[in-house]
């Protein structure tokens, strides 16, 4: 490839990509993350935990007409309260979702994982060290909202990077194969 195409290419995803630490001639091919169906995953299941706290504050509310105005501010609080707690839910499985991402370089597989706020992994794989990328859907809702899991395994100590939820297409992962592949014959 020509040398200012990849010096333009580098620094496009230097700064498209702050946060990669990209050596001088390495730049992004592909950047996946979490399959969208993830992000309504958590606001429907906030939505239902709202839904039922208020429905039962409702049903306490309406069936006991002898509360006095101090159990009835005790019952907001505790009502402001889990409404608080929902909200404090649904913004850090937001940010984790969000952080979740795999970048593919012409040199390297990045992997950022965040599993919740105090435990996040970064794995750095070389491409030719990839001996397999896949890609599986398995059960309806995976084939229905087109999300599945993509594995890289590498050669030599056998580890498996795996990345599910992923939104890739097969042609992106065909990319990847082809781009994998190209790096293997060069090495």
């Amino acid at each position: 490839m020509d040398k200012n195409l990849i010096k333009i290419r580098h620094d496009r995803s230097v700064k498209d990509f702050p946060l990669l630490k990209l050596e001088e001639d390495e730049y992004v091919e592909f950047a996946f993350k979490r399959a969208k169906i993830c992000f309504m995953l958590i606001f429907g299941t906030v939505a239902a935990a709202l839904i039922v706290v208020l429905a039962i504050f409702l049903l306490v509310l309406m069936s006991q007409s002898t509360l006095d105005a101090m159990a009835r501010n005790f019952m907001y609080i505790l009502l402001a309260v889990l409404i608080l707690t929902a909200v404090i839910v649904a913004y850090i499985a937001t940010m984790i979702f969000s952080r979740n991402r795999l970048y593919i370089t012409n040199k390297h597989a990045i992997q950022y994982v965040m599993r919740h706020p105090l435990a996040t992994s970064i794995n750095i794989i070389d491409l030719p060290s990839v001996e397999d990328a896949s890609y599986s859907q398995n059960g309806f809702l995976q084939k229905f909202f087109r999300y599945g899991t993509l594995r890289l395994s590498t050669i030599g100590d056998e580890t498996t990077y795996t990345f599910p939820y992923s939104d890739i297409t097969p042609a992106e992962l065909k990319a990847v194969s082809k781009l994998i592949i190209s790096k293997k014959q060069k090495d």
